[in-house]
Formats: structure tokens, sequence, C-alpha cells
């Protein structure tokens, strides 16, 4: 699963390289099998963004992008719509995609983000548009370094979303609606629907 996201990440316009941020020998192993990059991190971090912050503050770069482990289908135009906001704003310090469906992740009339949940929110006594959030994010690496050194808060702890740390501190996030969907892979049920879709994919 991880080459598959790997090797998509790597296909991305505009990327320079694709590092796997690993506290696991096993993970290690995989990626070096397939010939791909890791780097190992130390196996106390709290949340998947302050792993990837630990290999950032060794990179001479403007931008990190987190492509999570998760995302095998995940499109290369995906991680391109995600860096577009940074390359076309520079006060655009962090950016996520949305996509139109029935779970929801509000944002104000910019784009930015207002809240996240596990949940689906808001709660519409009409009809209005919800979206879909996917876990994929773009940095300017110095604002991620400085959104890690800051302590985690109680929503983020709540929900188990990091993202909330950056809300809740008073940044803003670009939200970027993308008409492609992504599955994300968190019980086995997902995997297999994944590789049912990987067998089509590759039979058409």
């Amino acid at each position: 699963m991880i080459e598959h996201v790997y090797r998509r990440a790597a296909t991305t316009s505009g990327v320079d390289a694709v590092i796997v941020a690993a506290d696991d020998e096993r993970i290690a192993a995989a990626v070096n099998g397939f010939g791909g990059v890791v780097q190992m991190t130390r196996s106390t971090h709290q949340t998947g963004t302050d792993r990837i912050a630990e290999v950032a503050e060794s990179l001479e770069c403007d931008i990190i992008v987190n492509v999570q482990g998760d995302l095998p289908l995940i499109e290369p135009d995906m991680i391109a719509q995600a860096i577009a906001p940074l390359d076309l704003d520079p006060d655009v310090q962090m950016s996520t995609l949305r996509r139109p469906i029935t779970d929801a992740s509000e944002r104000n009339l910019n784009g930015d983000a207002l809240y996240f949940s596990r949940s689906p929110l808001p709660y519409l006594r009409g009809t209005g548009p919800t979206f879909k959030h996917i876990g994929l994010y773009a940095y300017r690496r110095r604002f991620l370094l400085t959104l890690t050194s800051l302590p985690q808060t109680p929503l983020e702890k709540a929900e188990s979303l990091e993202q909330l740390r950056a809300l809740e501190h008073g940044f803003r996030i670009r939200t970027v609606e993308t008409l492609h969907e992504s599955v994300e892979v968190d019980t086995p049920e997902d995997l297999e629907r994944v590789r049912r879709l990987i067998v089509v994919g590759t039979s058409a």
C-alpha cells in the first residue's frame, strides 16, 4: 500500500522528492524493498504531523506535503491541487482538500476551514453544500515547524485530528475543492475494496 502512495506521489508535477517518515523497521524494510527513500523518526511523536516535522527539520525547501500512507489511490493531481494555494498566495501557510459529499468540513467564504470533525457537520435545517475532508496537507516548512512546536489542543485531542491544533491556535487552513475521490484504508474491508479497485483498474 505504501508503494502505491509513494509511486503516485513521485509522479506529481512540481514535487522534487518523496520521503517516507517511519518509526517502524518493518515499514523501512518495505520502502527499501521497492527502492524508495525512507527516514526513520522517533517513536514518541503524538501525531503524523509531528513525525513529518522531524523530517522537515533536515530539509531545505519551502513547501512540505504530508501524504498519508492510507491513501493508496491518491491522484497526483490532488497533491498538485493542495500545493497550488501556497504557490499562488504567500499568505497561505497550510492547505488541504475537500470533496463535495455528505460528510462535511465547513469553511468560510474565502475557502478557509472553520472546523473539522469525524462526525457529519454542520446540522442543516434544509439542504446545503457539505464536504468530505481528504487527509492530505501542504505546509510552508517554517509554518510546519512552528505548528509542531505548539502544545496539543483540547479539540485536537477530543477529535484525534491534528489539523485542529492549527485552528485552535488561530491559524487558517485553506481548503481546495477537488473532484477526485481517494479511498482511505482504515479497516480490512477498506483494504479489500482498494484491492478490487486496483484489479479493475489494471484489467481495464
